[in-house]
């Protein structure tokens, strides 16, 4: 294995402080031939002695004087600060690790009394310490199958660079060495030559030279530094004007499009307008056209009337004919003449010869005839009749002619008709059409009157916002005024203050503020690191000469601010400590349970303390964003390592209720933190990976050295192995670190091939020892290696503390807590004691105190008139419950205790919802079933705003939890004067106790309790608490002022993690730097 800038003293130190036992098995190994021509520059007094046992006296010449040189040359790369690393050794004698010492400085620690060895101690020791091989411990959370380095902690301000010692720097050594030896030999001899007083004088010199150059360019550096924050400003203004020259020029474009919007609509109305009178127009011809039509019907009908006349006299011509054949008949050779006549000419000319003939031989035989006179007389009326039935005929032919014209007529008129109906329809559909075109104006126009009224709105409106603004101005400018008079009384005050007293006056936004800004200027190399840390411990004592100097360059650009702090920069003594919270969560901007809460008040709690409390978050998309102030990115992009290469991180920054808070924003496709909801996406684990390597490589680069880097639950739990495997070696070595977790039933277990994502060395830490899970050995545990690698390991109550140790609260992890029980210990969690203050609580329409119980009652007569309960005369008890319907919650209880208040004569109201198909429906059944009743009323949502009256409203609280953590919501009842029914576990047990437990002081009985979960034991509870209620008033009223009054802030819970902050931190200073060794 390799080693890696020792000193010859610090491995004399570190040889010293090893067990005798493994003292004979140390040897040492290199990875590669370079590397170890690198790090043997460090080494060459041991390899000599090695090498040369046979020449003692030109061996121990050159040993002294390597060890001089390199001492002091190692003493001034590595520091002389110490650090500490975690170990599982199960039998060491403290809550510490199992340590290995590897001093890095030119002196031997041994202790509280530090003394300095001479040269000629550290040549003896060299010498016995020659004699044996050197082996360093081979079970170190970092080693691998193969050889690795081990690279000694660099515990000073400026980080480990590991550079590799370049060749030619160790022929120059050997060959100064040789030279050396030479003099020595020629001095024993007689001869003069070199002493090493003048190197070292010529050393010291060159020292001086440079660091007469490093001022100069320290000197050059800050005068481009202050050159490009001058350009920075100068380009911040230049944005700042072409914001507000893109918001003018967006004004002007959109007035632009509202004037042709106008235009346009006036435009349409116009055309409306014209189609309209054109319809008009169009809808008077229908009109005259639905006269004519009326006019034609009556002509049709006299047609009709025609035609069934026509009709009549075809009949009779019929008739007619049928009597003309008759006469043909009787007359047969006639009418055979008569019509060969018609159809032949010449036919004609002989009937008319013959004609001629006859009418001659009727002539002749006249005389004949005379006789038969009568036959002729006879024959004469035949022919009379005969002519008149020819004109007859001819008639009856006009006429028909004149029928067959009628009826072409009527055809004429009918196609006429259908084409006038056709023409009639289309115009009846114009009409419609135009109608509805009218109703579509009409429409038009109502809306263009809406749009003309909305724009006068508008214009009113802006109106007034330019009012309000000139008012808002004038109140800014007031303000302003007031707030450069309280400048100058606070310059008048700072005068007659000592320049290093705390400024307790100021809130500590101010202060955040101004950490934010040191950081941002630090990471942007406005300042240096250095600078910055003296100026952060300034803001942590809360100096009043930093806060007149801040204060004063209020209204001057950033250049000047940092120019006028850089004069302030001096050595400091800070009184606090530095924390660092890396978490999931934190109320009220990221909140889903208890532990949004816990980061928050320890936070705040710390802070009042007078420690740097700083807040490391994913920025979320679906935090509440209107909680944070002045938040900004800042101008720098963390690389962090993930699935083997590097992703661009941005960095937000803000306060929260006072608290300078981080944001991490991944630029990784995945988008891990854009999904809108906190938890519950099927890659969390992931996601909570990167977010730690990138929370830690940030912490790493701004240059920050926190005492306390505190994880809370299996999301932030691998910041611990990453900690200590990949950036303490780097040179981020100054914290302890502290892990907390909420809940044993969530431990984050995933495939151990996932560990690999975020540089974790898998088949180191897949072992029983380290993160392996207890149950399923190809899984790791979170929660586990979180346990395993951290200093301080906490959990929110002392019963709950106690459960997890047994294999029913412990979930598979109860062995791991007993392996390192010494530094497992249970807190209590407080509560936000200014955030639930029923006498401020701005939610409620009656505030009230425990001096001053009215507004109580009255609170419980408005609940009970929005819920729609009855409001009765006598003194009834009024159930509250706010809970989430899981079964942890004791949901079989909740129902009972329904029914069971019923049954006692009192009121019940739930407010939650489960997340349980099953046990939603059938909370929903309930809910149904008393929708109606007087005294029961279920919520199934989760409403703020009602939480808080149900608090003010409630006599009594009920939380009959299977187990609890800690739970806060006993406390928030109390804080409101309602006396909690719990079952005594977790932290209800340390934070209830039962009114009629003569075990317990009087002074801090304050609720009731049942120890069983079942119904028997719930329903003793309720009946006792209705039984005081009922029967005992006045000392009631004493129990509810009792228990307002008791102090559940986070105040003595910021105490005990503070006191194990200190011990660790005083642990680390104590001890010299270790390496933590895991146990098997």
């Amino acid at each position: 294995m390799a080693v890696t800038g020792l000193g010859s003293a610090g491995m004399a130190s570190m040889l010293a402080d090893c067990p005798s036992n493994r003292l004979s098995s140390f040897r040492f190994r290199f990875s590669s031939p370079s590397y170890a021509v690198g790090h043997l520059h460090s080494f060459s007094p041991y390899c000599r002695m090695r090498t040369r046992k046979s020449s003692r006296k030109v061996s121990q010449k050159r040993t002294t004087v390597g060890l001089d040189r390199r001492s002091v040359n190692n003493a001034k790369r590595l520091g002389k600060k110490n650090i500490e690393l975690p170990s599982a050794s199960t039998n060491e004698t403290t809550d510490e690790p199992e340590l290995v010492a590897l001093n890095g400085s030119a002196e031997l620690s041994t202790g509280p009394n530090v003394t300095k060895k001479s040269n000629m101690e550290e040549r003896e020791d060299m010498r016995s310490l020659a004699k044996n091989e050197i082996e360093l411990p081979s079970a170190l959370p970092n080693e691998i199958a193969n050889d690795t380095e081990l690279v000694a902690l660099n515990c000073s301000a400026e980080p480990f660079t590991g550079a590799i010692v370049p060749a030619q720097s160790i022929i120059a050594e050997s060959t100064d060495t040789q030279s050396l030896k030479m003099q020595d030999n020629d001095s024993q001899g007689g001869h003069s030559g070199v002493r090493i007083e003048d190197l070292m004088t010529m050393i010291k010199d060159a020292e001086k030279n440079i660091l007469l150059l490093n001022k100069a360019r320290i000197s050059s550096l800050e005068e481009l530094d202050q050159a490009r924050a001058e350009k920075d400003s100068l380009q911040g203004e230049i944005n700042l004007l072409k914001c507000r020259l893109a918001e003018t020029d967006a004004r002007l474009k959109q007035a632009t499009q509202e004037k042709i919007k106008n235009e346009f609509l006036e435009g349409e109305l116009e055309r409306l307008k014209r189609e309209i009178a054109e319809r008009e127009s169009i809808w008077k011809g229908t009109q005259d056209l639905k006269v004519h039509n009326k006019d034609f019907q009556e002509r049709s009908a006299v047609l009709k009337s025609h035609i069934s006349n026509s009709s009549a006299t075809a009949h009779e011509l019929d008739e007619i004919k049928a009597e003309k054949k008759l006469l043909k008949e009787e007359v047969n050779v006639l009418k055979s003449k008569l019509s060969n006549m018609e159809t032949n000419n010449q036919h004609v000319a002989e009937l008319e010869k013959e004609s001629l003939s006859v009418k001659h031989a009727n002539k002749q035989l006249e005389s004949r005839l005379a006789i038969a006179e009568a036959k002729t007389s006879e024959l004469a009326n035949v022919k009379a009749e005969c002519q008149v039935l020819r004109r007859r005929v001819e008639d009856l032919q006009a006429e028909l002619k004149n029928s067959v014209k009628s009826r072409l007529l009527q055809d004429d008129v009918v196609a006429t008709r259908k084409a006038l109906e056709e023409k009639i329809c289309r115009l009846e559909e114009a009409l419609h059409q135009s109608e509805l075109d009218k109703d579509l104006l009409e429409h038009t126009l109502e809306e263009n009157s809406l749009l003309r009224e909305q724009v006068k709105i508008l214009e009113q409106r802006l109106n007034e916002s330019d009012n309000d603004i000139r008012s808002q101005l004038k109140i800014y400018q007031q303000e302003v005024e007031t707030f450069q008079r309280s400048l100058e009384l606070l310059k008048k005050k700072s005068k007659r203050q000592s320049l290093d007293e705390p400024v307790q006056e100021l809130p500590w936004e101010f202060w955040s503020n101004l950490l934010l800004s040191l950081d941002g200027w630090m990471l942007e190399k406005k300042i240096t690191i250095e600078d910055a840390k003296i100026l952060r411990e300034m803001a942590w004592r809360r100096s009043s000469q930093l806060k007149d100097v801040y204060v004063q360059c209020q209204n001057k650009n950033e250049n000047d601010v940092i120019a006028s702090l850089m004069k302030l920069t001096r050595t400091s003594t800070r009184p606090g400590l530095h924390v660092v919270h890396i978490a999931a969560e934190m109320a009220p901007i990221a909140k889903v349970g208890g532990l949004g809460d816990v980061v928050a008040g320890l936070g705040k709690a710390l802070q009042k303390k007078g420690h740097l409390v700083e807040i490391i978050l994913p920025k979320y998309d679906c935090m509440d964003y209107s909680r944070i102030g002045k938040l900004k990115v800042l101008d720098v992009q963390i690389d962090s390592y993930f699935d083997g290469r590097l992703f661009k991180n941005k960095i937000w920054s803000g306060t929260v209720e006072g608290l300078p808070v981080y944001f991490i924003e991944p630029h990784h496709p995945a988008k891990f933190f854009w999904r809108g909801q906190i938890y519950g996406e099927g890659d969390d684990f992931r996601r909570f990976t990167f977010f730690c390597r990138a929370a830690l490589e940030f912490i790493l680069q701004s240059g920050k050295k926190p005492e306390i880097i505190h994880c809370h639950d299996w999301q932030t739990a691998f910041v611990a192995p990453l900690y200590w495997d990949i950036y303490a070696p780097q040179g981020l070595n100054s914290a302890r670190i502290a892990f907390t977790c909420h809940n044993f039933e969530y431990q984050g277990t995933e495939s151990a091939a996932a560990l690999a994502a975020c540089g974790l060395d898998v088949q180191q830490l897949n072992r029983p020892d380290r993160m392996q899970d207890n149950f399923k050995h190809d899984r790791i545990n979170a929660v586990k290696g979180g346990i395993v690698f951290s200093n301080i390991v906490t959990t929110v109550s002392p019963t709950y503390a106690e459960e997890v140790r047994g294999s029913e609260g412990g979930k598979g992890l109860q062995s791991t807590l007993a392996a390192h029980s010494k530094k497992f210990i249970g807190i209590l969690n407080g509560i936000d004691t200014e955030a639930w203050d029923p006498s401020t609580d701005p939610l409620l329409d009656f505030q009230y105190s425990a001096d001053d119980l009215s507004g109580k009652a009255q609170s419980k007569a408005a609940l009970q008139k929005i819920l729609g309960l009855a409001a009765p005369h006598a003194r009834i008890p009024l159930v509250g419950c706010i809970t989430r319907l899981v079964p942890q919650k004791g949901v079989h209880l909740i129902r009972h205790a329904i029914y069971q208040t019923l049954k006692c004569g009192g009121q019940f109201v739930l407010l939650g919802s489960s997340p349980v198909p099953h046990i939603q429906r059938e909370f929903e059944g309930i809910a149904n079933q008393f929708c109606e009743h007087p005294s029961i009323r279920l919520v199934l949502k989760y409403d703020e705003g009602l939480s808080h009256h149900i608090f003010a409203a409630s006599d009594l609280f009920i939380i009959p939890s299977i187990f609890e953590p800690c739970g806060l919501t006993q406390m928030i009842a109390m804080r409101y004067g309602s006396i909690p029914i719990v079952r005594r576990t977790g932290g209800l047990n340390d934070s209830v106790f039962d009114v009629d437990d003569e075990t317990i002081p009087l002074q801090i009985r304050n609720g009731f309790t049942f120890t069983k979960a079942d119904e028997q034991g719930i329903n003793n509870a309720l009946e006792r608490s209705f039984t005081y209620y009922k029967q005992k008033p006045n000392w009631w009223i004493d129990l509810v002022k009792k228990t307002m009054n008791m102090d559940f802030s986070w105040d003595s819970s910021a105490a005990q993690y503070e006191e194990l902050y200190e011990k660790a931190v005083a642990r680390a200073k104590s001890q010299q730097v270790r390496i933590p060794i895991a146990t098997r």
